[in-house]
């Protein structure tokens, strides 16, 4: 049997991050799970925090482990994470503090803020990304005038700042870069002209690589305790979703991606950035993707809602899980009422069931009461807002793309992959649900040359699991209760 060495993919998420070994074998991916571990946020004071010292204590664990496993097979390893958020450094190259979580109130109003010096529009047709709260560059901007900004020498998002921590090179990945609202979409480097206007020191910022760049060896004071000895350590895709979109088994190169997970990242793969004023509108963002594409995708509040509903119940039912949860929603009744998963309601951690009762009794919809009702409430808005995006992609690009590649843990809720088939009327093919990790270890292939080509990484995806294919149904109903959802968006906030 002809197998390649074992390339280490860390992936991390907002709930949890785990370390998988890939090898191909016959021209065949196989993943395996070495280590497992929780995140989330940390509150401190009246802030969110992420434990980014636990983070790296658990990626130490997980290569001890893959050492002990798989010596010396092991060829590289690579680190995808979330985006916009980032560690500051000094210059001594110590971090400053716990880096902060986007959901920190902290940013609340600096979108606004920051529109009083370049407007929504001017920075959008320079960065293609959404203005958002959660960003990079507004994160910063909540910052202005603080000690930490003030001692600050480095800036890296979460995964450099990890792969810094794992080889000893400052460098900041493309995609995960994107993320940051502070890069120049068209020149693919860091927009100087907007740091230097909002007062963000140029100097943060550190040179930009592409995915697939060799960073360097893993250092001696981490590899030879995990005993894994100095493998290199890859720039991969670093943004989870670039990663994920790597890996998406398409045979036809015009696909709409769906990454699902805590967020529901929608979009396609283009050339070159759109950055007109109707993309703005429609609240899409141009994110780096690999192979020089871009991700022209919208940012929606995924399974959020359902991890947080998930979490309130459990705190007093602890036996409910995702599969039973899913189960109540199927018996419950469809269409009885919807939410708009991106409210700013919905956004903070807190009594998300509470919240959803209360948007629903506030807009005059029947309000759910059981897990099951309100679980259903979730999945059928969700699959409403995939339609409504499917439409707005299709005005964007003038023409419409017929089918939708589901990836990511996301993919396993069969109830709202059939949902997305039934609200867009469109053919909707479900996994693999280790996308992230298997574009991860694709990317590590393509820099050691174990591969010719992302394009040839994503053929071999089409082989790595077994695909779920929806076909739509129900059309007349679903596009009833659409239209129902697309009024609801028309009331005004209470």
């Amino acid at each position: 049997m002809k197998q390649s060495p074992v390339f280490l993919a860390f992936d991390l998420g907002a709930e949890s991050g785990r370390l998988m070994a890939g090898r191909l074998q016959d021209n065949h991916w196989t993943m395996e799970e070495i280590h497992r571990f929780r995140n989330g946020p940390v509150p401190v004071g009246n802030h969110l925090h992420w434990d980014i010292l636990r983070l790296w204590e658990e990626m130490q664990t997980g290569l001890a482990k893959a050492g002990s496993r798989y010596g010396k097979e092991m060829a590289s390893l690579g680190v995808d994470a979330w985006g916009v958020d980032f560690g500051l450094l000094a210059d001594d190259g110590t971090l400053l503090g716990n880096p902060f979580h986007y959901r920190d109130a902290r940013t609340e109003g600096m979108v606004e803020t920051a529109s009083r010096v370049i407007s929504r529009e001017a920075l959008f047709s320079i960065t293609g990304v959404q203005p958002m709260d959660i960003n990079s560059l507004y994160q910063l901007l909540s910052m202005a005038d603080t000690k930490v900004l003030e001692r600050a020498d480095v800036f890296l998002n979460i995964p450099d700042l990890l792969n810094y921590w794992l080889c000893g090179r400052k460098a900041s990945e493309w995609t995960i870069a994107s993320t940051t609202q502070c890069l120049d979409a068209r020149r693919r480097n860091w927009a100087e002209d907007v740091l230097a206007k909002f007062n963000i020191p140029r100097g943060l910022f550190q040179s930009i690589v592409p995915p697939g760049t060799i960073l360097d060896e893993l250092s001696p004071g981490v590899a030879f305790p995990a005993g894994c000895g100095r493998i290199p350590v890859i720039g991969v895709g670093s943004h989870d979703t670039a990663s994920a979109i790597a890996a998406v088994p398409a045979g036809d190169p015009k696909f709409i991606f769906l990454s699902s997970g805590t967020w529901s990242l929608m979009g396609v793969e283009v050339e070159d950035p759109i950055l007109t004023a109707q993309a703005l509108e429609y609240g899409f963002s141009n994110e780096g993707g690999v192979n020089g594409k871009y991700l022209l995708l919208k940012n929606i509040s995924g399974l959020w809602l359902l991890q947080e509903c998930k979490r309130a119940w459990c705190a007093s039912q602890p036996q409910w899980t995702y599969d039973s949860l899913i189960r109540s929603a199927q018996e419950a009744s469809p269409f009885v009422c919807f939410v708009p998963p991106g409210d700013a309601r919905f956004l903070s951690p807190g009594n998300m069931p509470g919240r959803i009762q209360a948007y629903c009794r506030s807009t005059g919809q029947t309000v759910p009461q059981s897990n099951g009702e309100i679980v259903r409430c979730i999945l059928e808005s969700l699959a409403m807002e995939y339609r409504r995006t499917a439409e707005q992609l299709t005005e964007l690009l003038g023409c419409s793309i017929p089918i939708i590649h589901i990836i990511g843990g996301g993919s396993r809720n069969q109830l709202l992959n059939q949902f997305s088939a039934n609200a867009t009327q469109r053919s909707v093919v479900a996994g693999p649900v280790e996308a992230t990790a298997l574009g991860n270890v694709i990317g590590q292939a393509v820099a050691a040359g174990h591969l010719s080509s992302w394009e040839e990484g994503r053929l071999l995806a089409q082989r790595f699991e077994t695909l779920t294919w929806n076909s739509p149904a129900d059309g007349a109903a679903w596009e009833e209760a659409y239209t129902r959802y697309s009024d609801l968006l028309k009331t005004p906030r209470m």
